[in-house]
């Protein structure tokens, strides 16, 4: 099939050149629930870029009927960042103008939301499909006034104005699905919400990080969020519900580069995780990954002791044992002394998480991150 492909304009540059977003859009025969795919909203993570592009060729070998609702799909979903460069290396983490990290910025509607308890009371009659159309209705008719107030002529500052365009693609969707990577060196895992754990094996990856506090204010998060507050709300009333709505981040591979097995990796975990939510119809069905979810506050995080250049440090997904050396720490001195090598060692068993990308450090700066399991 054919996707529909639109572009959607996101500022004018004081050049004169237009930055814009394109948007792929393949609709089912069947009407269904509406899945929304982006990625790079970090300027250094490139990786998603190559898993949308395979989705694309996928897809569009697909017959309409094997497809239920509408798969949206944003790759270089912000090319503000994107084009951020410092010397040799892609930045692009944080917004040049204001210093905002890019992933920070997002609105959250549980936040203005000051009736929902309200609100849950006069839903507590009816069915799951209407409690989740109304209180839709009642986040877009509050995202209007984000809207009017672009219009306005006193406009509205760039990040705000940006993620009025990206949110705007998303917030009627059933599965948002942002994919990253780190912005040094790392596995490849996914974030993984509360009460949302039963669907993490299907993406497929070995590692899913539990929220346990978010501040709504990230991609994910700012989708998410609303809907799990409602949950909690309706259970207080005795309404046990779990709204067919989730959010994730997969995070894959490393920062300004384009692994092929975290491609691989992301690309087959949405195949499988869009069969298992009867997105797709294919004819092998969706499969449970073995997944390890592990609590957000079992990564360990370790800092250089003193300035120096980091050596012999473990690899990635080094299964390390308490005392274990983590690494070695080259470090110079201006006191009339010969250089010093320090070892640094384990203090808790897990596997090597995530490393710096910049072999030289000060005193304070990253090193890496053990995940305890």
């Amino acid at each position: 099939m054919i996707p529909n492909i639109s572009t959607i304009e996101l500022c004018k540059l004081a050049s004169g050149d237009n930055i814009a977003l394109q948007v792929y859009k393949f609709i089912g025969r069947q009407p269904g629930k509406k899945t929304y795919i982006q990625a790079n909203l970090h300027g250094a993570e490139i990786v998603g870029n190559a898993v949308i592009y395979q989705l694309i060729e996928f897809l569009s070998n697909l017959d309409e009927s094997q497809i239920n609702g509408e798969i949206w799909l944003v790759p270089v979903c912000n090319p503000l960042g994107v084009n951020q460069r410092s010397h040799f290396f892609s930045t692009g983490r944080f917004n040049s103008y204001d210093g905002k990290n890019w992933n920070r910025i997002f609105w959250d509607y549980e936040k203005e939301c000051e009736d929902l308890e309200k609100f849950a009371k006069s839903q507590i009659d009816n069915k799951p499909e209407a409690i989740r159309q109304n209180y839709l209705d009642k986040i877009l008719a509050a995202w209007q006034e984000e809207i009017f107030a672009l219009q306005e002529p006193s406009s509205l500052e760039i990040s705000k104005q940006y993620r009025i365009k990206l949110q705007s693609l998303c917030l009627d969707a059933n599965y948002v699905i942002d994919i990253h990577s780190s912005s040094n060196q790392a596995i490849d895992y996914t974030f993984c919400f509360q009460d949302r754990e039963n669907s993490a094996p299907y993406l497929l990856l070995e590692y899913a990080i539990l929220f346990d506090e978010y501040d709504g204010d990230a991609f994910d998060e700012a989708f998410l969020k609303p809907w799990l507050a409602l949950e909690r709300e309706l259970k207080k009333l005795g309404k046990d519900i779990r709204f067919d709505v989730e959010s994730w981040t997969l995070e894959l591979g490393s920062g300004m580069l384009m692994n092929p097995d975290s491609i691989d990796k992301g690309f087959k975990g949405i195949i499988n995780y869009l069969t298992y939510k009867n997105i797709l119809q294919l004819d092998e069905p969706a499969i449970a990954g073995k997944v390890n979810l592990v609590e957000r506050d079992k990564i360990i995080s370790y800092y250089a002791p003193t300035g120096g250049m980091i050596q012999a440090r473990l690899p990635l997904g080094t299964k390390a044992i308490a005392g274990d050396r983590l690494y070695q720490l080259l470090s110079f001195n201006k006191q009339q002394q010969p250089p010093e090598v320090i070892d640094i060692c384990a203090e808790t068993s897990g596997i090597v998480f995530d490393i710096s990308t910049n072999n030289c450090v000060n005193q304070g700066e990253y090193v890496l991150d053990i995940l305890e399991l």
